[in-house]
């Protein structure tokens, strides 16, 4: 039976379907990525990539477009697109070569302690970390973008803004997506009578496809800040109004702490696979040193000759992500407080020592997997774009305020959805946080500590050119979401819509479970379980937006996952 590449996009979203899943993917049509000869942008929203796709017509550059998107998609995408939120952004520039990370994580405000977020038992309270005001770091959006158009771009900061202002002054359609994600979170999100005001009717009543969603007092916000810079933002009425609505709903945010706020730059983790160049975030996003991690640990098997999604390679996989997840639960956190041991995790010789724990015949239980004897220390409602233009520079970039809507508070007169990303510390060792992974002291809360995260915008070069832009949202399942589209390529020869679509597995060590989405054949799991995996079907996992750079004409082959509705990738 073949089955078209649309069509398993479609099943890869729809219920269970028995024989559907039998299709293996080397049997299906072939899927086309868009094509485009000048610049591309791939973004879960498609009014933000349309912005971005035209700031780079007009003559902008693939910084000028990133950032020209990440201010429309707090519009467009207020679940995860922001201001009051942060993230990674890698950015490669053709000219020089270079490629380097601006890190606009969140921090720990200054009155922020250890031992915030446990009861009076002292067990870890879930509810404090995730939807008071004590969840809330101070943000680092509007930071990391001026950062990076300040290193990297050609426009006016100003120019790049407007389209925001202006979708936000102006209304947005609501789409089915949209209208369904509001619906979902009701519960959260009208608590706070900030956030109510903004994204329900009067009485409550939700919008619906079609209506217009006007976003008056984030369009005020975004004049400040374009007119003022930064400072429109951590200076003033608006940090005024964030802290005041922070500390209000129990949380230690001060104005202080929004006007020391910096980004960083830092140099990115890199690796090689099987000929390519892996770039990726360092720590505090644990995102690049585990990519590179797992792929070392598989470059030593015949993973393409094994084939894709077979039982001894999804096996194999199975087994690289558990190390690496157990390594992270030890030694990841945020470098400025602690010593990450990144060379170590990521040699390969450390890959062949963790080799030797793997059977080719078995699971190994996760209750019989630690952290690697090192030497000493040396969300799913995140979202990612790409953007390459016609010179082969290259942004990637992961942003978020965590959980969907993060912690649903609006600071009055501000609409910034503001961020729970305090929860990706570890408020207790040992204790899963929202997305079941386990942390330890290095990732304790601290004052002025960035959390961290699994976020992982990734860059692969080839010959020192840009080949692949790709990232995604997922929590824990993001490390393993970009792990699969670049295998997908590299390994079995995938374009890059075909490794976006592809079915995909993850196991993140704890708990022990290996999760796949639908479309793995049946005859594949009954192997799989016989070599000792518990199997659990979920959810779809990840939303990647993927740009692939050809060497030889430099013409752009794009495409986005078909797991979320309203993305799009685009180009001219």
């Amino acid at each position: 039976m073949r089955i078209s590449g649309l069509a398993i996009a479609g099943l890869l979203l729809a219920g269970p379907a028995g024989a559907q899943q039998a299709t293996i993917f080397s049997e299906m049509d072939r899927i086309h990525p868009v094509w485009a000869e000048n610049g591309m942008v791939s973004a879960q929203e498609r009014l933000a990539a349309e912005i971005g796709r035209d700031i780079m017509a007009k003559g902008g550059n693939a910084v000028d477009a990133g950032v020209a998107v990440a201010f429309a998609l707090a519009v467009t995408l207020p679940r995860a697109g922001n201001l009051g939120g942060g993230g990674f952004m890698l950015v490669h520039d053709a000219e020089t070569g270079r490629t380097q990370a601006i890190d606009y994580r969140e921090l720990a405000p200054s009155g922020a302690s250890r031992d915030m977020f446990l009861d009076d038992k002292g067990e870890a309270d879930s509810d404090k970390s995730l939807y008071t005001g004590a969840a809330s770091g101070v943000p680092g959006t509007v930071a990391g973008m001026r950062m990076a158009l300040d290193t990297y771009g050609s426009m006016p900061w100003a120019d790049v803004i407007a389209p925001a202002i202006r979708l936000a002054e102006e209304g947005i359609i609501v789409t089915p997506d949209l209208a369904d994600s509001l619906e979902a979170e009701r519960e959260a999100l009208m608590k706070h009578p900030s956030t109510a005001k903004i994204f329900f009717k009067e009485g409550g009543a939700g919008y619906r496809p079609g209506e217009r969603l006007v976003q008056a007092d984030l369009a005020a916000t975004l004049k400040k800040v374009a007119a003022e810079g930064p400072d429109g933002f951590y200076k003033g009425a608006v940090a005024e109004n964030i802290a005041k609505a922070v500390q209000a709903a129990g949380g230690p945010m001060t104005v202080e702490d929004l006007a020391a706020y910096k980004p960083v730059l830092r140099e990115p983790v890199r690796g090689s696979y099987r000929g390519y160049e892996i770039v990726s975030m360092p720590p505090p996003s644990s995102g690049g040193v585990h990519l590179i991690q797992i792929l070392n640990t598989l470059e030593g098997y015949p993973i393409g000759a094994l084939g894709h999604n077979t039982a001894e390679t999804i096996h194999l996989m199975a087994e690289a992500m558990k190390l690496a997840y157990a390594d992270r639960s030890e030694y990841l956190g945020d470098p400025d407080f602690v010593d990450v041991p990144v060379a170590a995790l990521t040699s390969k010789d450390y890959a062949a020592e963790l080799r030797g724990k793997i059977s080719a015949e078995y699971a190994t239980p996760s209750a019989m997997i630690g952290p690697g004897d090192l030497a000493p220390y040396e969300s799913d409602q995140t979202t990612h774009f790409s953007v390459v233009d016609k010179a082969g520079n290259a942004v990637s970039n992961t942003y978020t305020i965590n959980l969907n809507y993060g912690s649903g508070l609006v600071a009055e007169g501000t609409g910034v959805l503001m961020n729970n990303e305090m929860d990706d510390f570890s408020a207790k060792p040992g204790v899963p946080n929202a997305f079941g992974l386990v942390g330890g002291d290095a990732n304790a809360v601290q004052p002025g500590k960035r959390p961290l995260s699994s976020m992982t915008p990734t860059i692969v070069l080839k010959d020192g050119e840009t080949w692949l832009v790709t990232g995604s949202p997922g929590g824990a399942r993001i490390i393993t979401t970009v792990l699969q589209v670049v295998m997908n390529m590299i390994d079995h020869g995938m374009n890059v819509a075909e490794a976006s679509t592809a079915p995909r597995v993850h196991h993140q060590w704890l708990p022990d479970e290996l999760r796949i989405e639908e479309g793995i054949s049946r005859d594949t799991l009954r192997l799989l379980a016989a070599k000792g995996h518990t199997i659990s079907e979920k959810p779809v996992m990840g939303s990647t937006q993927s740009i692939m750079r050809d060497p030889a004409s430099g013409a752009l082959l794009g495409a986005s996952d078909p797991r979320r509705p309203d993305a799009a990738t685009l180009g001219y």
